[in-house]
This record gives C-alpha cells, structure tokens and sequence, in this order.
C-alpha cells in the first residue's frame, strides 16, 4: 500500500500548480448556498478533463463523479463543500453579494480535485475493491433564509442544507462510508468527537400600529412583544444542563418602520443549538413558549415557523484513526490532537447519523473562522495536502481486499436508519400560531 500512496502523492504534486489555481478561482468567485454555478462548473469541467464523468445538478448545484475500483466492495464518499459565508466587512468579499470563502470551503474544493488527480490511476484503481464517488456539495452554510424558504415553497428543495437534499434525493442510498476535510488554523491536524446539532425558528410578532406620539393607546407595541421574548429566552439559560452544551441566538431582523409609528410587525430569527437531538428539541420548545409568553404579554398576535437545521455530529472513531495515521506525515503526530465537544454545527452531522463518516480539520489557514482576518497562509498544507490525505485514506480503507472498510462498516451502527431520515427532518417543520390582538 505504501507504494500506492507514494503513487497518488507523486500525481497529485505534478498538478500542483493547478490545484492551487483551482483554489484561487473559486476564492476569487465566492458564491453562497444553492447558488454556487461558477464553482459547480469549475469542478464538473475538472472532473471531465480527467475523463471522469460526472452528474451535475445535484439539488440545484451539487455535482458527483466516480472511480471504479479493481474488484468489488464498498463505497466510499469524499466531500467538499461548495459554498461561502456573507461577510462583506472581509477584504476578499464579493462587492455586490457579501460573499467570501472565510469558512475555508474552497480549499475543501481543492482537496477534492487533489483526490481525484491522486486516485484516477489504473495502477492504483486495480488494487483497491470498491468505488470512491466524489461529491462536490452545495449549502453548507445556513444563511439566506428567506431565499431558501422560497426554494422549499417553489419546490425546488425540501430541506434547508446541501448534504440534506443529497441524501434525500438518494444520493447516499449506495454510500458505505463518508469522509471531507475542513480547512484550520496553523500546521496541525484536528479530530473532531462530536458537534452540536440544531433547529431553527422564525417568530413574527403582530401587533397593531398607531400614532406613537398622539395615540400610542390605540396601538399593540410588536416590538414590545418581541423584547419581552427575548427575555423569556434569557430567563430559560438556567434551565439548559451543562452537559447539553445549549446554545440559543437570537436575532431581531425587523423592528417597525417608523419612530413616529408604534411597531406593528416584528420578526425574530433564532438558532437553538444542543448537543443531542433531544436536547435542541427540548430547548426548542422552551423557545417557542417564551415567543407566545411575549405576544400574550401585550396583546400580539405571534407566528412561530420552525424547520430542521441539522443533525449532531458524531464522528467515526475507526475512520479517525486511518486520518490520524496519514496526516501524521505532513504535520507531526504531536500535531493531530482531538477536540473537545464543538457547539457549533455542520451539516455533516447528518452524514454521521446515518453512515459511518469523518470530519476532521487540516491547517494552511490564519485567522478566525467566519471572520475578516481568515486566509490560507499555506498553499500546500491548505490545499494540496488534503487531495493527498484523502487519497491515503482511501487506499488504506479499499486496499487489502478493502478489509479494513469493511470491518468498519460491519460493527457501525447507524444512529439514524437511513429510511428514517426523511421523516425525522420532516417531522421537525412545525408552524404555530397564537392570537391574543383584541378587537379593533
């Protein structure tokens, strides 16, 4: 195997040059959530020039190809994400869109290509037993609300993350195991354990309008409604267990129209975040009673839309050990640590539920995550070395009559059935309503 990995290594530094440059494009032309043509395009053409046939269209953008081991055996997915966050303070954000790569997803990309360069070789193809699909993936990061609600209401998607229509469209159906790379700070290598999962809500306060300066009686104060909430919200934090690792924030996203004008509509945005299912939807509802506890306060009328986010991450801890053992040679193995329980969330967290998968981190970048000072500092840590890890993986986990795989996917055990799935998240989609606006 150790001749393979050298083989696939040697590939991937020939195109180096173009690996990075695919990097630098898809940098350049940030594009967010189920909107990434550009960068959908620029993998499809990648993929065809090595004579991989891809699909392309995948909820709305997403795109997969496939190489064909020697023998038969498992599937194994590897992952990138296609999409930017909005962070238009960022130096490198798109002027009109607020778009930027800040969350490091184009390195991601890079890796993927690099995989597909390392792999696409008939004397590493014939010895391994299985199939490995490449899935560049739309939506990871969950924004644009509004834009994507109207997805959901034409049609076009059901749920609110890339990987989640991936999976519901059946994508995954014929997936034993998945694996992707996130992009970290320094020259190290991270595990992750587990992540947060989460739901998201929508509460929209009606009260009643009126002149604030010459007859505030004949109005119903929304945004007092609102206030009162979001200190109801507050008054629950005592309640969250520690071992939960609850995370609740709120957002005002409009509050009247006018000073003059008591506020006659005001619409909040909130992610509930826990670290079980259980949890979030636990501390869900004690959102949602706090919402009705403020319209009932004042008189308001309030709407509470709920939808699924996503589900906890829980990596595959076999999975994590073939990572460790082959990023070890690029970063030290005193510089592969685990970490400790992460609040925030990933839609990856949903490919963990139902198959065995990975999502550890590689570094090359500086700065925060998701702030104005995020950059890859390392070409070759941040966007070569991850096609070559990846590969690595692949040629541990497929090689060898592909044993190893399938030892993994033997003692798995699903913390979702993957033919429950669909009906879990659909299950979450919950719209209520309560009136308490007197009579005119």
């Amino acid at each position: 195997m150790e001749d393979l990995k050298k083989a696939a290594c040697a590939a991937v530094d020939a195109q180096r040059a173009a690996i990075i440059a695919a990097a630098g494009q898809i940098w350049t032309h940030p594009e967010t959530g189920f909107k990434e043509y550009q960068t959908a395009q620029l993998v499809a053409d990648f993929f065809k020039q090595l004579g991989m046939p891809c699909r392309t269209g995948l909820a709305l953008t997403g795109v997969r190809a496939e190489l064909q081991g020697g023998r038969p055996g498992p599937t194994i997915a590897l992952l990138g994400e296609l999409d930017g966050i909005i962070l238009s303070e960022h130096p490198a954000a798109d002027p009109v869109t607020g778009a930027v790569h800040a969350c490091g997803h184009h390195a991601q990309i890079a890796g993927l290509l690099g995989a597909a360069l390392a792999l696409n070789q008939p004397r590493i193809l014939s010895q391994l037993a299985g199939r490995i699909v490449f899935m560049a993936v739309p939506a990871e990061e969950y924004l644009e609300m509004d834009f994507r609600r109207k997805l959901i209401r034409d049609g076009k998607i059901r749920f609110l993350g890339g990987k989640q229509e991936l999976i519901r469209l059946g994508h995954f159906d014929d997936v034993d195991m998945a694996m992707m790379i996130h992009t970290g700070e320094g020259r190290k290598a991270t595990l992750r354990s587990t992540m947060n999962g989460f739901i998201s809500q929508f509460a929209s306060f009606i009260g009643r309008a009126a002149h604030a300066g010459g007859a505030p009686h004949h109005g119903v104060n929304a945004l007092n409604a609102a206030m009162l909430a979001l200190q109801a919200i507050h008054a629950q934090r005592e309640t969250f267990k520690d071992e939960d690792h609850v995370r609740v924030h709120p957002v005002i996203r409009k509050a009247g129209e006018s000073v003059s004008t008591v506020p006659g509509r005001v619409d909040l945005e909130a992610m509930v975040r826990a670290k079980t299912l259980a949890a979030v939807l636990d501390a869900g509802a004690k959102i949602r009673r706090a919402y009705h506890a403020g319209a009932l306060a004042v008189g308001a009328k309030v709407v509470i839309e709920s939808l699924p986010g996503y589900l906890p991450l829980h990596d595959c801890q076999p999975m994590a050990d073939v990572f460790k053992k082959n990023v070890s040679g690029f970063v030290g193995a005193e510089n592969v640590t685990l970490l400790p329980h992460r609040s925030s969330s990933t839609d990856m967290g949903d490919v963990t539920q139902i198959t065995p998968a990975m999502h550890p981190g590689l570094g090359g970048a500086a700065g925060r995550a998701h702030a104005a000072d995020f950059r890859v500092v390392d070409s070759d840590l941040a966007y070569v070395a991850p096609g070559k890890v990846l590969a690595m993986c692949v040629i541990d986990l497929l090689g060898d009559q592909a044993r190893a795989a399938a030892q993994i996917i033997r003692e798995h055990k699903p913390l979702i059935p993957r033919a429950k799935y669909t009906e879990l998240l659909q299950s979450q989609f919950c719209t209520e309503t309560y009136d308490h606006l007197p009579s005119p």
